[in-house]
């Protein structure tokens, strides 16, 4: 069991209908004052990773902070032939650093924004990082320094029929955080209680044929190469994102959910938004099945105690037809799990 962390994701809205709007303020009214104390509570808080409570407050943060790093990148320009290489690769590092906190807080606060706004903020992002892909080509030279992520110039030509090209801008994919979670573990059981915790954000990483039962909420939750696990967690208040997934069952509820390279798995969603796959296929969906001790509880702390649907209305982004894509489906019900019953006792 990795130690816990403090690391703070905030909560998040989203437009609902009419007729649901008092159920909304009253959810966003204990959401909200949940939010606060734990602020409070926790110095090490800070504004990168707070969510916001709407499209103009997140618009404006947002274009700050776009403005701040492009006036970086021109800095670093103009002052290189001046610098020294160590310096040099330092500040390109600090730039990469901010522009990954920009990625985050549009991930924290994706779930109320109109559609438009997520798809323009992730070109933004995208720009940024293309912009200080091309400063780092300009000022270090190729062997000695390189970004995790390369350079979109650099990778080969897309082999996707004509039918699915567009001018559509993909979400990045986000890196493996440094925050508490299960890690390179094979053939395990591992279990994870957050009642009582002070951990924010939690990653699995690296599993092979594992059984990972998560109860209680968490803020954020980051899954990243997994391969024939079963996943099942309680209910996550801000995003789960998904990358690098073959041969799994994935039982997980959310506000916002994004899969990136899932294969032949099949995922168990309740979720407030559309969830989105990206260069996936075989992925099948179904509804919510998982119960544990405390989980209507926990549902209704995340603000997730309402069935929507969603989990049928995916979205894949490398799909842009009017046509059911084909790289999803719905899980037949006669193939479906009706119910799974995990333990919320002890960690592992």
């Amino acid at each position: 069991m990795e130690d816990d962390d403090p690391n703070h994701q905030g909560l998040a809205t989203e437009t609902l209908d009419p007729a649901l709007q008092k159920k909304h303020h009253d959810m966003l009214e204990r959401l909200s004052a949940r939010h606060q104390a734990r602020k409070s509570d926790s110095p090490d808080s800070s504004s990168s990773s707070s969510t916001l409570e709407s499209t103009s407050s997140f618009l404006t943060r947002f274009s700050d902070s776009k403005r701040s790093i492009e006036s970086r990148i021109a800095e670093s320009r103009l002052v290189s032939s001046s610098t020294d290489s160590s310096k040099v690769k330092s500040d390109l590092a600090e730039i990469s650093f901010a522009i990954d906190n920009l990625e985050k807080l549009l991930a924290q606060n994706s779930y109320f924004l109109p559609s438009y706004e997520v798809r323009s903020s992730l070109k933004t992002v995208s720009d940024l990082k293309q912009n200080l892909e091309n400063l780092a080509v300009e000022l270090v030279p190729k062997k000695k320094f390189s970004f995790k992520t390369k350079s979109s110039s650099k990778k080969p030509e897309s082999k996707l029929p004509e039918s699915q090209k567009s001018d559509v801008v993909l979400p990045p994919k986000l890196p493996v955080r440094d925050s508490p979670g299960f890690r390179n573990k094979h053939g395990e059981t591992l279990s994870k209680n957050f009642k009582g915790s002070s951990i924010g954000e939690f990653t699995l990483s690296d599993l092979d044929s594992c059984q990972v039962r998560l109860t209680g909420t968490v803020n954020a939750l980051f899954l990243h190469r997994l391969k024939n696990c079963n996943v099942y967690t309680g209910p996550v208040i801000g995003s789960i994102l998904i990358d690098d997934v073959e041969d799994c069952v994935l039982v997980l509820a959310s506000h916002q959910i994004r899969i990136h390279c899932a294969r032949k798995s099949d995922f168990y969603l309740r979720v407030r938004s559309r969830p989105i796959i990206e260069d996936s296929n075989g992925v099948r969906f179904a509804p919510y099945c998982l119960d544990y001790e405390g989980i209507e509880e926990d549902l209704k702390t995340a603000g997730l105690e309402e069935e929507t649907k969603n989990w049928a209305n995916v979205d894949d982004f490398r799909w842009l037809r009017a046509v059911q894509s084909p790289n999803w489906s719905v899980l037949p019900e006669e193939e479906r799990v009706s119910s799974v019953s995990i333990s919320g006792d002890g960690d592992s």
